[in-house]
């Protein structure tokens, strides 16, 4: 069985997909994966629709937001690997005191690149009294020169994800929030579309079979082994930083134990993204996830 697989775009949070290609855990289960570059993150469902792949993985967000805007619309998501939210506030701040409630006295920065890590953090804040909607913040900056702001002292805090976390600590800085310690929040699944699931049926579910034998291996098996697993995927980051990230986002949880699409996860995005002003309504699990290719 043959699948052009679109990758969302080239993180560290999504090493397990990497990997399971690395390891051979799809062709254990007689899946050939053609890897397919998107154009820009959140280009896999574009690249179905004008059939150039198969699948992509990336975050339910586009199903919801997809499903709120056309109620009949035919992506879904399936097959849970990231069930965490991977982004962390790193600072010049103490992290033992540092708590939620004194971001709006700082001078920070969120990520500009793509739009859940803002919106699962404006929820968190929401939940503690605080409006994010009066906080000064830096919204136009790559996380990059974020990076450099924070090195410069002329940022107190800024959001990242990994590789930049374990780079900003490696300059001195602090992680001052995980926002994996939340709990569930569903943050990537396989994407397909109902029809392409009725097509490729039989090789979707052997997807997901192996992305569950990756997801235990990932329990079994520490940072330095899933590094050196992953490393060719990863060519402008260095061995240490990569292992540090990938054991900060062991310790995190980050990984799911499960294939299953948490529905603990899905109603906390979807809550989110419905406080931003994303979507306008609850998104309902069952238009929104395929359950008939579970791992079992």
């Amino acid at each position: 069985m043959r699948i052009r697989m679109a990758e969302n775009f080239r993180a560290v949070f999504y090493a397990p997909f990497y990997a399971a290609q690395a390891l051979g855990f799809y062709a254990r289960e007689g899946v050939e994966v053609e890897l397919i570059t998107s154009s820009a993150p959140g280009g896999g469902p574009t690249a179905m629709a004008d059939g150039s792949a198969d699948l992509t993985w990336g975050g339910p967000l586009r199903v919801m937001k997809a499903h709120d805007e056309d109620p009949a619309s035919p992506l879904v998501s399936f097959c849970e690997v990231v069930g965490r939210d991977p982004f962390f506030l790193v600072g010049n701040r103490d992290a033992e005191s540092f708590r939620l409630e004194d971001l709006p006295r700082l001078k920070f920065a969120t990520v500009s690149e793509v739009p859940t890590p803002w919106l699962c953090l404006q929820h968190d804040l929401r939940e503690r009294g605080i409006d994010p909607t009066k906080l000064a913040r830096v919204t136009d900056r790559t996380i990059g020169e974020n990076l450099a702001a924070l090195r410069e002292k002329s940022l107190d805090a800024i959001q990242v994800f990994e590789p930049y976390a374990s780079l900003a600590v490696r300059d001195g800085a602090k992680v001052l929030y995980a926002a994996s310690s939340r709990g569930p929040t569903v943050y990537t699944t396989f994407l397909a579309t109902r029809a392409g699931i009725a097509r490729h049926h039989g090789a979707f579910a052997a997807l997901t079979r192996a992305m569950g034998h990756m997801l235990q291996w990932l329990g079994e098996n520490d940072a330095a082994k899933l590094a050196e697993s992953v490393a060719p995927f990863y060519p402008d980051v260095e061995r240490d930083v990569l292992t540090s990230a990938m054991d900060r986002y062991r310790r995190g949880g980050l990984w799911s134990q499960s294939t299953d699409v948490s529905r603990q996860g899905f109603a906390r995005l979807g809550a989110s993204l419905l406080s931003g002003g994303y979507i306008s309504r609850t998104p309902v699990y069952a238009d929104c996830v395929d359950e008939t290719l579970g791992a079992r």
